[in-house]
């Protein structure tokens, strides 16, 4: 019995789609589905699997999307020879309220999911967010060869963007950077931008590797984010590749929940700029049950939480419960307390 037995396809050419993704995955009978496919040379209105659009820029941009829309992505088709996932090379701007993009993956790693590269504007975000209450849902980011980051999401309170309510799920994200390699405050794989913004968001049960930065917050030259919870996500490594694994600037973010996410290294790319698992300065909240790969830095020191730590830079303002890591120390538990 084929896969398509158990969850019922439809094939379009050579290849097969979900059939009852619409009908099991989401209640929507106001709003549109729009379908993009890549493997096909010219893309038709977006309708249907049959009828998808060829890029994610043509769905995002296509005059008929509406707010509460949802946009699924194929992935590529892959030769046995590739060494990378097929990509779409895209800078898309997600500008209208309430938009699912949700890829159709077969796992969340790289080659599992619909992968997007940086398309000709090479210092762009690959996904700029101006818009609440958006989804981003199973999406492969590669951002090598750009300096705009990954995801971006850009609130200028209200003049012409604002994008509280997101959510970023199960995605993989790869070699992002913003426009100092050495300082994830310029960009990487999620980051707010220097109008700060964003309130009430999701980052949840992703894979960052070999980004300098995973998650950002750049600057408040607005208003300060508030409400944002970071979960069940497994941060970057190797330790040379990475500046920071979670920054959130000199101004922090009100409401911080980091829980439960596992920290795989020391942060230790050549000439970094903050060198650290985390740095949480001016925010507000709780940071528990995460694991950190180790407690001790590059040079062999033990490393600190504290609102100056080597290893985190954690006010007393955010609360710190049940966190962990390695200690080569007999008869230590490993348990991270504020020193």
């Amino acid at each position: 019995m084929k896969a398509r037995d158990y969850f019922p396809a439809v094939r379009y050419g050579a290849k097969w789609y979900p059939e009852d993704i619409v009908g099991t995955m989401f209640m929507n009978d106001t709003n549109n589905y729009w379908f993009v496919d890549g493997d096909k040379s010219t893309g038709g209105g977006g309708k249907s699997w049959e009828d998808a659009f060829a890029d994610l820029e043509s769905a995002v941009n296509n005059t008929s999307l509406t707010a509460g829309d949802t946009i699924f992505v194929a992935a590529r088709t892959m030769a046995a020879t590739d060494t990378d996932p097929i990509s779409y090379t895209e800078n898309v701007v997600l500008d209208t309220p309430s938009v699912s993009i949700i890829g159709i993956s077969r796992g969340r790693t790289q080659g599992g999911l619909p992968q997007l590269k940086v398309g000709s504007t090479t210092t762009s975000p690959i996904i700029e967010i101006k818009a609440p209450g958006c989804l981003i849902d199973n999406i492969g980011i590669n951002g090598a060869g750009a300096t705009g980051g990954g995801i971006k999401l850009t609130d200028d309170g209200g003049s012409t963007s604002a994008t509280f309510g997101w959510t970023i799920a199960n995605c993989h994200f790869k070699n992002c950077k913003g426009t100092t390699a050495t300082n994830a405050l310029t960009g990487g794989a999620v980051w707010i931008g220097s109008d700060g913004g964003s309130w009430q968001g999701l980052l949840t049960s992703s894979r960052f590797y070999k980004n300098v930065g995973d998650f950002i917050v750049a600057g408040t030259s607005g208003s300060v984010p508030q409400d944002i919870v970071i979960e069940n996500n497994v941060f970057s490594g190797p330790a040379a590749s990475v500046d920071v694994n979670i920054i959130t600037g000199g101004s922090g973010v009100d409401g911080l929940i980091v829980r439960d996410n596992h920290f795989t290294a020391m942060p230790a790319l050549s000439s970094a700029t903050t060198a650290r698992y985390v740095d949480l300065t001016g925010s507000v909240g709780l940071m528990s049950n995460n694991y950190f790969a180790s407690l001790t830095a590059a040079t062999g020191s033990p490393v600190t939480f504290a609102a100056a730590g080597t290893g985190g830079k954690v006010p007393t303002t955010v609360f710190m419960a049940g966190n962990w890591g390695e200690t080569t120390t007999a008869g230590e538990s490993g348990e991270i307390i504020r020193t």
